[in-house]
């Protein structure tokens, strides 16, 4: 059973001179502003780092979901 707290919202970043969004959780998204700290890096930043890593078939959610759950089983 899924909690009802996942809430899915859409965000913007401007990545390398243009202007995308992606839908993630409130939980990845705090989860997302935490990697960003402790790595001392703005959250631009990271988002752009996820998306020049990306695979070309994935899309930037998706990115952005397995990223932080990679972060989390490493640390």
């Amino acid at each position: 059973m899924v909690p009802e707290s996942f809430v899915i919202r859409k965000h913007s970043a401007t990545l390398h001179g243009h202007r995308t969004s992606f839908s993630l959780e409130d939980e990845f998204w705090m989860e997302l502003k935490a990697i960003a700290a402790a790595r001392h890096i703005s959250l631009a930043a990271l988002i752009a780092e996820i998306d020049d890593q990306r695979a070309a078939d994935s899309n930037l959610s998706s990115a952005l979901r397995v990223y932080v759950l990679n972060w989390l089983k490493a640390n």
